[in-house]
């Protein structure tokens, strides 16, 4: 039997947090963190699309636990001991400079998601912290509404004075987040909400997209219909890939289009100029065709969208002789190319699952958790964080401070309640 005074199982974001903040708490407490991967953070270091939304740089908690949804009035106590300017003072104390981006998005400084999870491995490189990777919890032993101990495949067993859950919920599966903490949670009494991807990209069939994976496109809007009528509509950057459509805009509305999907035949459409009238998007043609109107239109057209091969979506749409040079091109195909800028058709046909997932929603209630300490109501020397919590929220750093937030607590708290 493996003594400790806290035994943390998942070294993701939140668990690694948690045992730096115990061992802050107290200097000669003994920490094991057992890992079912062959390294540390391994989510952590691909989060973001690789570059690590490291945190929402909304100061005010009033203004940030709103974008948690129904959780927001069980999060006050939480986030008032460590919210976003604390995540951004911690890393930048580490060395890990942080720079805040449009939509008040955090990132490290270099865009490098590893950078994140060195700075958390080398805190959590420590005498007192004993790291177990490869290692996969197959059992927890239970007695008096406590854990006695718990047990790997290997038949080794971890006993503590306290127990932190941070395994992570069921969002990119081959990290290892396949769901064991949820079916741990259950059968310790627990009410867990079957969890579902929600933060996911679109899948979109059209080749013009596929061919520009990797494209970002500003400032367009989506409109999603139902049987040929609005569903719903979403502005902002969007980002192409081989599969569909994905950036935070396509993100946060994919629980809108999981809707849209069971409720009917769905169709949608982009419209590239979503802040300009048709009079003034047939100026910016006229001011573009000027200059290069001794250019054939195809290769003049990516001037005026952004997106090098559009005259493959042109000829689709609007059958026309893209090699007809500029000063050519009659004023009916400029009111038509225009209708086509407003309204690109787009062929969606689903959403991606868990794999391509940046948060799967469901977990523990909240009701079941005092979310001062992060301790269980049932188990009480067990503390729950992250994403087996019950908390929707939206991409844009808010579901890493969220794993910041709670290991932080859990770790500050789970040595203080002990009886």
């Amino acid at each position: 039997m493996n003594q400790y005074d806290v035994v943390i199982i998942g070294g993701g974001a939140s668990g690694m947090m948690s045992a730096a903040q115990v061992l802050k708490q107290s200097p000669s407490a003994q920490i094991a963190i057992i890992e079912k991967n062959k390294t540390l953070g391994q989510k952590l270091s691909i989060t973001g699309g690789g570059r690590c939304n490291i945190t929402n740089a909304t100061f005010d908690i009033k203004k940030l636990l709103p974008h948690y949804g129904n959780a927001e009035k069980f999060l006050y106590s939480t986030f008032s001991q460590f919210a976003s300017q604390d995540t951004i003072t911690f890393f930048e104390k580490e060395g890990l400079d942080i720079v805040v981006q449009e939509n008040n998005r955090a990132f490290p400084k270099s865009e490098k998601a590893p950078d994140v999870t060195r700075t958390l491995i080398e805190l959590c490189t420590h005498s007192n912290i004993k790291i177990y990777k490869n290692k996969t919890i197959i059992k927890i032993k239970t007695s008096n509404s406590e854990i006695e101990y718990v047990e790997d495949a290997d038949g080794q067993k971890y006993c503590a004075t306290s127990y932190i859950l941070a395994t992570g919920g069921m969002s990119h599966p081959e990290t290892g987040s396949t769901g064991d903490g949820f079916e741990w949670l259950r059968k310790l009494g627990h009410t867990v909400k079957s969890p579902t991807p929600t933060l996911v990209p679109w899948k979109v069939s059209d080749s013009w997209i596929h061919k520009h994976s990797g494209t970002a496109i500003d400032n367009c809007k989506i409109t999603v219909e139902v049987d040929s009528k609005k569903y719903f509509s979403c502005a902002g950057r969007i980002l192409c890939t081989h599969t569909g459509l994905s950036g935070p805009t396509i993100l946060n509305n994919s629980s809108k289009l999981q809707d849209a999907l069971l409720s009917g035949v769905v169709t949608g459409h982009i419209d590239m100029f979503p802040n300009k009238n048709h009079k003034e998007i047939d100026q910016l043609i006229l001011d573009t065709f000027e200059k290069g109107k001794n250019k054939q239109l195809k290769n003049v057209i990516a001037e005026i969208t952004s997106i090098h091969s559009f005259e493959f979506v042109l000829q689709k749409h609007l059958p026309y002789d893209i090699s007809t040079p500029v000063h050519s091109v009659s004023k009916e195909f400029r009111k038509e190319f225009i209708q086509l800028l407003k309204k690109v058709p787009i062929n969606i046909t689903g959403l991606e699952g868990y794999t391509k997932s940046v948060v799967a929603d469901g977990g523990v209630s909240l009701n079941e958790v005092d979310t001062k300490t992060m301790q269980s109501k049932k188990i009480s020397n067990l503390y729950i964080t992250g994403d087996l919590l019950d908390i929707r929220r939206p991409s844009g750093g808010f579901s890493l401070q969220l794993c910041w937030t709670t290991g932080f607590v859990a770790g500050t708290h789970c040595l203080k309640n002990t009886k």
